[in-house]
């Protein structure tokens, strides 16, 4: 009996992995597929499940023309809103850290709000605000904001969240004996924040910048009512395969998981690596006893 209870857990955990993997699988060996539909190798409801023959040719041209520049700008503000998102969701989660308990309770559920709060009414609320922004800007005789700081604000402002609460558990973890310890070493408050507190929780704050990477890689809601002149490679997606159009490279869907891929799998083997090390400290202090 119990050995059929250990294979259906097995079963049940294989079973759904390939639920949440076989797409992005099928994703990547069909990004190879040689869609040659009209003009170029571009996919279509009409050939999405054909295999055609391996290429390369997907691949070649995945920076060039306005599929390219949706690309670039797609990452630029992934990464510049991430860094931003991750430098200020880490300040706060320590400030919320350093509160006392019921104002840390009140910020906390206040700081949920963007989580919780559904893409299309964030999207919307930014989109007026930033008409708003305009209107005043043009009446004082300013400029206007412009579209991609537009997207890169829109961006940080629901990526700090997911920052926060990534850093905020490593915080519980850690003791606040190391900054005082800091301090009594001859630290500056600002000298044992970096050397000290900085150093103990970069786990939660390297989860948090991927979770906000994630997030804004992913974005799609947001981005199509914030972007007016400029098309991040999700709404570009959208607008190209929408109603039966002509589609897109296949390949451009794939290329986004190749940073995510490589940042998860330097964090977990830098993470393995100092678990590794913990452990051999202990065993060689317990062998000292």
């Amino acid at each position: 009996m119990k050995r059929f209870t250990r294979s259906l857990k097995y079963v049940y955990l294989g079973l759904m992995l390939l639920f949440l993997y076989l797409p992005i699988l099928y994703l990547i060996v069909f990004s190879f597929n040689n869609f040659a539909v009209g003009a170029g190798r571009r996919v279509s409801y009409s050939n999405l499940g054909r295999w055609n023959g391996f290429t390369f040719a997907n691949y070649g041209t995945v920076f060039s023309g306005d599929a390219g520049k949706a690309l670039l700008l797609t990452l630029e503000v992934a990464f510049a809103s991430s860094i931003i998102a991750t430098v200020i969701g880490t300040a706060a989660a320590i400030g919320i850290n350093t509160m006392r308990k019921r104002s840390r309770n009140v910020v906390v559920s206040v700081s949920q709000l963007p989580m919780v709060n559904p893409d299309l009414v964030t999207g919307i609320t930014f989109m007026m605000l930033f008409a708003f922004v305009n209107g005043l800007l043009v009446k004082a005789g300013l400029s206007q904001i412009n579209d991609f700081v537009k997207l890169l604000i829109a961006h940080i402002s629901f990526s700090i969240p997911y920052v926060i609460f990534s850093v905020l558990p490593r915080l519980k973890q850690s003791s606040d004996m190391l900054y005082e310890a800091a301090l009594d070493l001859g630290c500056s408050p600002f000298q044992a924040l970096i050397k000290a507190v900085i150093p103990d929780i970069m786990p939660g704050i390297s989860s948090g910048f991927i979770m906000a990477l994630t997030m804004s890689l992913d974005d799609f809601v947001v981005s199509y009512f914030v972007a007016d002149r400029i098309q991040p490679l999700s709404v570009y997606i959208y607008s190209n395969t929408a109603h039966g159009s002509r589609g897109v490279n296949p390949a451009l869907a794939t290329i986004i998981f190749i940073p995510l891929v490589a940042m998860l799998l330097g964090v977990n083997l830098h993470r393995l690596s100092k678990e590794r090390e913990y452990e051999i400290q202990n065993k060689k202090v317990k062998m000292k006893k």
